[in-house]
C-alpha cells in the first residue's frame, strides 16, 4: 500500500507530499493542471526510464520518494536475496541529475532498475489508457486466467523449475559442442601422448646423457693426458714416486735425531701413498677410456630425441617436458570424462523435463477447468458497464513443447454487438471498449487474489451516464480489499471516493507550478459541482453534487 508519496523538481512540481489513505482515493483537475504529471513521477519508482528534460530547475536534480507498507506483501524474500534491509515501511527513492544520470534507492540501500522494477511490480500497477494494449499480449492473458484459477503459486514453482531445466539444457548443449570439439582434437593429443610415452623419459637423464657424451667425444684426449699423468707419476726410470721412495729413504735414516725429521718422514710417507692412490685410480681410468661409437650414437640419438621434444613444446628440461605429458594425460582424460559428464546431465535434464511436464499439466488442467467461469463472469461485468451485447471466450491451444508459461497458449476473444464474429482483441475493441474490458478483468481478479496499489488512469474514458455510475461502483467494490488511486474527470465517479484530491496550477512572471490538495467536506462538493457544471458551481450542480456524496 502506498503510505506516502514525495515529488521534488518534477516537470511544473517544485515540490508536492502527499499521504494516501485506504480504500479509494480520487485525483481530479482541470485539463492540463498537471495529473499525468503526477503518474510521470510515479513511473520513476516503478523503473521506468529518466531523462533530465524532466527537471524544472536544470540546476538541481530531481527527487521521487514513495513509502510503502508492505508488511502483507510476503516480499522478504525479495530482500534476502537482493541483501537489502527489510523494513514493513519501505521507502523507494529515484533521483535524476541535471546531466541525466539516474540513481535508484531502497531502504537507501542503492540498487539496479531491474531490482527496482521486480519490486515495485509488486506494489504498484499503473493502469493508463495505453496499458489496455497489454490485453493483447500472451503473457498478460496466462497471468488473468492464473490469478483467476489461482494457479499463480504452482505457476511461480513451474517457471523457477523451467529457468533451471533451462539452463541445465544450456550447460548441456556447450558440453557437447565441447565434445564435438574435443573429439575433432583427440587424434592429435593421443599423438602427442604417445609419443612421450614412447620416449619413457627419466628425471635427470639428461644430464647424465650430456656429461657421458662429453667423455666419449673427447676419449682419445683424456686417455693421452691420463696417460701422461701416469708416466709422470710412475713411468720411466725417474718419475715421483720413485723420487719420494728416495726421499723417503733419506729421511728414515735421520728420524731418529729429531722429533721434526719424523714429522717430516711421517708427512712424505702420507704424500707417498695419496699419490701411489692417484696413480692407480688414473691408470684405471686410462683403462676404461676407450671410444665406443656404438654406445655414443645411442647416446646421441637420445639426447636429440630430448631436444626435439623440447624445441617442440618451448621446455627446457626433462622436468618440464614431464610436466607437459601430465597436461597432455589431463587433456585426454577431459575428452574421454565428457562423455560421461554428458550422459549424467542428459538423464538429469530428462528427469527435470519429466517433472516440468507432470507439473505443466496440472496447470493447464486448472486453467482450461476455470474458463467458462471466467468467460461467463467477465461477460456480466461488460453487461453491467451498458455492454449488454459483449461477447468474451478464452481460446485454449494445447501446446506439445514446454515453453516458460508451460504447455498452454491463450486467445483473448471479443464481440461488443451482437451478430458479430469473435475476434481478437485489437482486431475489434474501440479504445472505450478495451478500457471496460480491463476494468472488468481488474475487478475480477481483485476479488480472486491480493493486487499491488492500483492507479487508475482516466479508466473512464468513453463513458459518461449510467455506464460512468456503475464504473465508479465497480472501482468503489475493488477498493474494499485493495488500494485505488482513481485520475478521473467524471463527477460519477469522483464521487465515489473515500478521499478526494485536486490537482491545480499557480503562474507567476517566471513559471508556472503544479500543487495537490486534499479536499475537506465542503471544498469537495464544491469540486464535483464544478465537474457537473462544466464551469462555475450553480446551485443545481452544488445539490447534484451533494446527492451524488449522499451528503
Amino acid at each position: 500500500m502506498l503510505r506516502h508519496l514525495s515529488i521534488q523538481n518534477y516537470a511544473l512540481i517544485e515540490k508536492i507530499e502527499i499521504d494516501f489513505p485506504k480504500g479509494l482515493s480520487i485525483i481530479t483537475g482541470e485539463t492540463g493542471a498537471g495529473k499525468s504529471i503526477l503518474l510521470g513521477a510515479l513511473s520513476l519508482i516503478a523503473g521506468n526510464r529518466a531523462d533530465s528534460a524532466v527537471l524544472q530547475d536544470k540546476e538541481k536534480k530531481c527527487i521521487v520518494e514513495g513509502t510503502f507498507d508492505i508488511k502483507n506483501y510476503s516480499l522478504k524474500d525479495f530482500f534476502s536475496v537482493n541483501e537489502l534491509d527489510y523494513s514493513d515501511q519501505t521507502v523507494i527513492r529515484r533521483e535524476v541529475s541535471p546531466e541525466g544520470k539516474s540513481r535508484a534507492f531502497i531502504n537507501d540501500t542503492p540498487v539496479t532498475l531491474s531490482q527496482l522494477r521486480e519490486l515495485s511490480l509488486e506494489l504498484i500497477d499503473i493502469h493508463s489508457q495505453h496499458e489496455t494494449l497489454t490485453l493483447n499480449e500472451a503473457g498478460y492473458q496466462l497471468s488473468v486466467v492464473d490469478a483467476f484459477a489461482k494457479t499463480t503459486e504452482h505457476v511461480v514453482k513451474y517457471k523457477t523449475d523451467f529457468k533451471k531445466y533451462k539452463e541445465l539444457e544450456r550447460t548441456l548443449n556447450e558440453l557437447i559442442e565441447k565434445e564435438k570439439q574435443s573429439k575433432l582434437d583427440a587424434d592429435y593429443w593421443q599423438f602427442q601422448f604417445n609419443e612421450f610415452e614412447e620416449a619413457n623419459l627419466v628425471e635427470g637423464e639428461q644430464e647424465e646423457i650430456e656429461n657421458e657424451l662429453k667423455v666419449l667425444n673427447n676419449s682419445e684426449e683424456i686417455k693421452s693426458v691420463l696417460s701422461k699423468c701416469a708416466d709422470s707419476l710412475n713411468g720411466g726410470e725417474v718419475n715421483l714416486l720413485s723420487s719420494l721412495a728416495e726421499i723417503k729413504a733419506l729421511l728414515s735414516g735421520i728420524a731418529s735425531f729429531n722429533p721434526v725429521y719424523a714429522e717430516l718422514l711421517s708427512r712424505i710417507n702420507s704424500s707417498f701413498i695419496e699419490l701411489k692412490d692417484i696413480t692407480d685410480e688414473i691408470e684405471s681410468a686410462g683403462e676404461k677410456t676407450n671410444y665406443d661409437p656404438k654406445r655414443a650414437e645411442k647416446l646421441s640419438e637420445r639426447i636429440d630425441l630430448i631436444y626435439r621434444l623440447q624445441k617442440k613444446h618451448q621446455v627446457n628440461s626433462v622436468e618440464a617436458l614431464l610436466e607437459v605429458k601430465l597436461k597432455v594425460d589431463a587433456r585426454l582424460n577431459d575428452i574421454s570424462s565428457l562423455e560421461k559428464e554428458i550422459n549424467a546431465l542428459q538423464q538429469g535434464a530428462e528427469m527435470q523435463r519429466q517433472k516440468l511436464f507432470l507439473l505443466a499439466k496440472k496447470i493447464s488442467a486448472d486453467r482450461k477447468k476455470c474458463l467458462p467461469k471466467l468467460e461467463k463472469e467477465i461477460s456480466a461485468l461488460l453487461t453491467s458497464l451498458a455492454m449488454p451485447n459483449a461477447q468474451f471466450r478464452v481460446e485454449h491451444i494445447l501446446l506439445e513443447m514446454l515453453t516458460e508459461q508451460g504447455i498452454d497458449k491463450l486467445k483473448f476473444l471479443f464481440s461488443a454487438n451482437k451478430g458479430s464474429d469473435l475476434k481478437e482483441i485489437s482486431k475489434v475493441a474501440s479504445g472505450g471498449e478495451l478500457s471496460r474490458l480491463m476494468l472488468s478483468i481488474k475487478s475480477l481478479i481483485a476479488k480472486n487474489t491480493a493486487l499491488p496499489t492500483i492507479i487508475f488512469d482516466e479508466i473512464d474514458t468513453g463513458v459518461s451516464g449510467g455506464v460512468a455510475e456503475q464504473v465508479g461502483r465497480m472501482i468503489s467494490e475493488m477498493a474494499g480489499s485493495i488500494q485505488v488511486v482513481a485520475i478521473t474527470h467524471l463527477p460519477q465517479i469522483a464521487s465515489k471516493g473515500n478521499s478526494h484530491f485536486t490537482v491545480y496550477k499557480e503562474e507567476s512572471k517566471s513559471k508556472t507550478v503544479t500543487h495537490i490538495k486534499l479536499l475537506s467536506k465542503d471544498e469537495r462538493v464544491k469540486e464535483i459541482a464544478t465537474m457537473l457544471s462544466a464551469g462555475k458551481p450553480t446551485d443545481a450542480s452544488m445539490k447534484n453534487a451533494k446527492e451524488l456524496l449522499k451528503l
